[in-house]
């Protein structure tokens, strides 16, 4: 079942066309990568869905229907472009954020106080924004996008001002929130995080959707026919990259190494990454 189903969908701003007849679905339950390079069109297509602009022609639905301006408190958004307000309280901030996606004050401070200890930051929770760092504002950032616990989730390059532990702190709690059903659109240039997180993806380059699918089926189909093959020659291990030839299978592969006296200790296909892949699709190269 799809949470999100993108339909025909075209965006004009003046001349110049930023989505052009985009058709996708984005699986319940499941992490989405939206993928595309700089002025792609996704930000607009994330908008659209956010009901923050309109299409010029087509249709988002939500549920299986034309999304309304309720089904957009469901959702919570984190965009690139990080909007706090510096003079504020952190704590007083995050409790009118979460107000705002129609959580009661008591219902906020409690929700929120969890998420301040989970991240270990109680001790911010009467700091003003602007003695804040960068990572530590997006933490905050983070929290306030998913304290309503919204039924999809859209975070746009989430990663972007953390050191290591804390992305990986992020990137724990993401994958908590889709075991507890949440569903995540993750919009990141980050392709080793998309490898790990995204059950599905759709590229777009140039206002066009150039792939969408499973993850896995994707790196498959543009893989380059390359395998591991690791064997023995009787005393020393060694281990060959190969690209099988076209016109040839697997087992032509290990019957030349067989031929030739080697034991064979693995064989295994390597997955290409989703790196190569996007510069292939979006370059042609």
């Amino acid at each position: 079942m799809s949470i999100i189903e993108v339909k025909g969908v075209t965006k004009k701003f003046g001349e110049k066309t930023a989505l052009d007849n985009i058709s996708l679905e984005i699986p319940e339950g499941k992490i989405f990568g939206l993928l595309g390079p700089n002025g792609s069109g996704k930000t607009t297509l994330i908008r659209i869905i956010n009901r923050i602009t309109i299409p010029t022609s087509g249709t988002i639905l939500f549920d299986g229907r034309p999304i309304t301006d309720e089904d957009v408190a469901k959702i919570g958004y984190m965009p690139e472009e990080r909007g706090l307000y510096k003079k504020m309280e952190v704590g007083e901030q995050c409790v009118f954020l979460a107000q705002l996606k129609g959580m009661s004050r008591r219902e906020a401070e409690t929700e929120l106080k969890a998420w301040f200890e989970r991240f270990g930051i109680q001790s911010w929770w009467k700091k003003k924004v602007e003695e804040l760092s960068k990572g530590m504002a997006q933490k905050i950032q983070f929290i306030t996008t998913v304290v309503h616990k919204p039924k999809l989730l859209i975070l746009d390059e989430p990663f972007s001002g953390f050191d290591p532990v804390n992305a990986d702190l992020v990137r724990k709690e993401i994958l908590r929130l889709k075991e507890e059903g949440a569903t995540i659109i993750l919009s990141t240039h980050n392709m080793e995080s998309v490898e790990e997180l995204c059950d599905n993806i759709a590229l777009i380059n140039i206002s066009k959707l150039i792939v969408t699918g499973a993850t896995d089926d994707i790196r498959r189909e543009y893989g380059n026919n390359n395998v591991e093959v690791e064997w023995t020659d009787g005393t020393v291990t060694h281990s060959d990259i190969v690209v099988v030839p076209d016109g040839k299978s697997n087992n032509d592969v290990l019957r030349e190494y067989i031929e030739k006296g080697c034991e064979i200790n693995s064989y295994k296909t390597l997955m290409p990454r989703m790196n190569d892949i996007f510069i292939k699709l979006v370059t042609g190269k």
